[in-house]
């Protein structure tokens, strides 16, 4: 018989982890690293989304779990790393506006006038203070958080893995503070996927010419015509 006592205290320490990512995502420069964390993060949602599982036993949160597995874990991961590899872009130390340092701090203020609004509208409720409580504020947090790194860093691969980090944390106030349906979360992996496609074009000839993008597409396979002779 499962003890709902020992899954929250495991879906707290969870939290911790969430938040130690969401916090390296701001501060890292290593590209390579970052997708490796994102990984770790939506590994981590997988791990809460399971112990809700467990501790509630509804099968929407083990179909949840499925797919994020899948998705967030293993194809997206995989499909940016090598989108990475091939544009031989291993650091982006180039940021806008505020300094990791400072995305970091702010993100904290963030996250405390989260908790303060937040109970202030729960005062008085029994929600105030449980594991739902915690888990809507860290979602939350993990939102803006996820914001703060596309506001803040140029390469357009770094602005995809924070909008990423975003989704993450509306999945995460999903499972605490409103139903989440299993075709929503699957609908919005599609738009993730499709943004990663996008993007990926994107990033190839973000920063060249017209005609440095089109020698990348011939580089890159992405598009191929047949050279005419003279």
């Amino acid at each position: 018989m499962t003890d709902p006592a020992f899954f929250d205290g495991v879906i707290k320490i969870l939290f911790v982890c969430v938040l130690i990512t969401a916090a390296y995502i701001i501060t890292t420069k290593n590209l390579i690293s970052l997708v490796r964390v994102y990984s770790l993060q939506s590994l981590v949602l997988v791990a809460i989304a399971t112990a809700l599982f467990w501790r509630e036993g509804a099968a929407v949160l083990a179909g949840i779990a499925i797919v994020t597995l899948v998705t967030k874990v293993v194809v997206i991961p995989y499909f940016i790393a090598a989108v990475q590899e091939k544009i031989r872009i291993k650091r982006d130390i180039e940021f806008h506006y505020l300094s990791p340092t400072s995305s970091l701090l702010i993100s904290i203020a963030l996250m405390l006038a989260i908790y303060i609004a937040l109970s202030n509208v729960l005062a008085g409720t029994p929600a105030k203070g449980s594991l739902f409580f915690f888990g809507a504020v860290i979602g939350l947090s993990l939102v803006l958080m996820g914001m703060m790194v596309t506001f803040s860093r140029k390469k357009a691969i770094t602005k995809v893995l924070g909008y990423l980090s975003m989704e993450n944390g509306v999945l995460l106030f999903g499972l605490f503070a409103t139903e989440l349906p299993f075709i929503i979360e699957f609908l919005i992996v599609i738009d993730l996927i499709i943004l990663v496609i996008l993007t990926t074009i994107l990033t190839i000839g973000i920063d060249s010419t017209l005609e440095e993008y089109h020698n990348r597409l011939h580089r890159f396979y992405l598009w191929e015509e047949q050279e005419e002779s003279p």
